[in-house]
């Protein structure tokens, strides 16, 4: 039996942190992997909320960063649950960064999608609720979810082909 639906709202989250010194790079901007962790954390904390309970993230499946993000910048990720499948979802994830010492609008700097996978106590996948899409903004985001999804699958399937017919792996 399936467990029952909860609605986008019931699980979305969001992480803050203010950035320093020991998160740049060597062009004294914040490292991209510094997000990336920012990104995971508040995905996986949506994740488990929904599926109340263990998920692990399954793969990241796009990384946008749309502006620089730096020292003193106090950055917040806002996570939610875009799809689900039967023992996978969807998180969207969007970061944005505005300075400390001011007041001013934020500015978005990230975007990332990533999926993750639903554990039982065996450590094998179990199903999730399925996500119920509150808003017109809900909707567009699963029916984009969808999209992505299908689109993975894809790829994964041409991937097999391709090493079926003897091509090397990278």
């Amino acid at each position: 039996m399936s467990p029952e639906g909860r609605p986008t709202s019931a699980a979305q989250t969001s992480l803050s942190r203010i950035m320093t010194a020991l998160d740049t790079n060597l062009l004294g901007t914040v490292h991209g992997g510094v997000i990336m962790k920012l990104v995971d954390d508040v995905a996986g904390a949506v994740a488990q909320r929904h599926a109340g309970g263990p998920a692990v993230t399954a793969s990241m499946d796009e990384m946008t960063f749309l502006e620089p993000v730096h020292v003193g910048n106090l950055v917040h990720a806002h996570a939610r649950v875009n799809w689900t499948g039967r023992t996978s979802m969807e998180v969207g994830v969007r970061v944005v960064a505005e300075p400390w010492n001011e007041v001013k609008p934020p500015t978005p700097v990230a975007t990332a999608y990533l999926v993750f996978v639903a554990l039982g106590p065996d450590g094998t996948p179990r199903e999730v609720p399925p996500v119920i899409p509150e808003t017109d903004e809900d909707r567009r985001r699963f029916a984009e979810a969808e999209i992505r999804r299908t689109h993975r699958l894809a790829r994964r399937t041409a991937i097999l082909r391709s090493r079926e017919r003897g091509h090397a792996e990278v």
